[in-house]
């Protein structure tokens, strides 16, 4: 609960000195719980009544917003260490190249119900992260459950590592890849598809997203909430067909998926499904550094002109450039816009209520009128104006790419 002290209870317009105190104080929230979200929203009606940006501000605004943001809390250095020392919770390894890495590799490890270490990973990982010269954090869950990697708050714990190991190291935010085997697997295609605006690659080996069972007790479809959001993210798949632990059905209906996805909405261009026999539950042909080199070319493209975007995540309210404010978990939403002609066109396949096309001036040229269509029918037509508000909002990670300065209604 904010105090009655803090820069959010003063009154009238904040000087620039209390907008940046109020991100800060953003920046302490966390913005994962629903008590965290209401209280970073009273922060931003609060910076409501900052005045309207001029271009020549959002250079010097970005500027000390990422100046802020690197202010925040890092990782230690390379070995085994706990995000929550008094709780002994928390556990990650640090390891690959720690002094000038090329990329970031979260790699997950595999396990079940009481099982699963993430010296695991470090142990069949280390080496083939070190010959990409990538710097690897290798979590452990924070329960030790068939899904450990979507449960217990651990999807959180590894937003943050990403987010602490960026503002410790000189890492390009482009070059962040997940990768895992066995249920490390399941999780790196997992938080790869809820957080796909954050990724370069993805590469899952002998895991797939969690399916649903048929009366049978056979695969026959995926849970909501992955594939959609995985349109513009390179993965390469691995998977043998004689796996003893975990069969190739899952992956092959997967894979079926991804067909269908992209024939309905174009992408998945850098997808690859590597099926082979004989390896049961063991590494790829060639060992994980095979794996990973076909992984190592991918760049994250952070502002793709089409998002297919299928949440399954209360708290995550912006991806790429869209914004929704309470996300509906197992809506489709599909997003286009056309710099050329200012329009941006969003389609939903069930109701859906406050969400926002996100602009900066590398989609548009904020002097040009913008048109915004949802389901066909044009519900906005304008100039954007440029906003503290929406800067602060979407400068959470220090992701340069990811700051937009305008945000347009699409449905309230």
């Amino acid at each position: 609960m904010l105090l009655a002290t803090s820069a959010t209870a003063q009154k009238g317009a904040p000087s620039k000195k209390e907008a940046k105190e109020l991100f800060g104080e953003y920046l302490t929230i966390d913005g994962r719980s629903q008590a965290g979200i209401e209280e970073r929203k009273a922060i931003r009606e609060r910076l409501e009544s900052f005045h309207t940006l001029r271009k020549s501000e959002v250079k010097t605004w970005r500027k000390d917003l990422l100046k802020i943001w690197g202010k925040g809390p890092e990782l230690e250095g390379e070995g085994t260490h706990f995000l929550w020392p008094q709780e002994s919770r928390g556990k990650y390894i640090v390891g690959g190249v720690t002094k000038r890495p090329k990329g970031l590799a979260i790699c997950m490890h595999g396990g079940g119900v009481g099982s699963g270490e993430a010296t695991s990973a470090k142990g069949s990982y280390e080496e083939a992260i070190r010959a990409m010269g990538w710097l690897a954090i290798y979590p452990e869950v924070l329960e030790k459950t068939e899904r450990g990697w979507t449960d217990s708050g651990t999807e959180e714990f590894v937003l943050e590592l990403v987010d602490r190991a960026l503002r410790t190291w000189d890492i390009d935010h482009d070059r962040v890849y997940f990768i895992g085997h066995s249920m490390g697997g399941y999780g790196s295609w997992t938080l790869g598809a809820h957080h796909a605006d954050r990724v370069a690659a993805l590469g899952p080996s002998a895991g797939a997203p969690s399916p649903l069972l048929g009366p049978d007790g056979l695969a026959m479809d995926l849970v909501p909430g992955v594939v959609p959001s995985l349109r513009n993210v390179p993965m390469v798949v691995f998977q043998s067909a004689d796996d003893p632990k975990v069969g190739p059905d899952a992956n092959r209906i997967a894979n079926q998926k991804i067909k269908e996805a992209k024939k309905r909405w174009g992408g998945y261009d850098d997808f690859v499904y590597w099926e082979v026999t004989g390896v049961g539950h063991g590494a790829p042909p060639g060992g994980f550094e095979a794996h990973l080199l076909k992984l190592a070319g991918f760049v994250r493209g952070p502002l793709p002109t089409r998002v297919v975007w299928q949440p399954d995540l209360t708290w995550k309210q912006q991806f790429y450039w869209l914004w929704w404010e309470k996300p509906r978990l197992g809506v489709t939403l599909r997003a286009d816009y056309d710099p050329e002609a200012g329009l941006f066109d969003i389609t939903a396949d069930k109701a859906a209520f406050g969400i926002h096309v996100l602009l900066n001036e590398e989609m548009c040229d904020f002097k040009q009128e913008i048109r915004v269509r949802f389901n066909g029918r044009q519900v906005w037509q304008g100039v954007p104006e440029r906003d503290l508000e929406v800067m602060m909002s979407t400068a959470t990670h220090g992701d340069e790419k990811l700051i937009f300065e305008a945000r347009i209604p699409v449905i309230l």
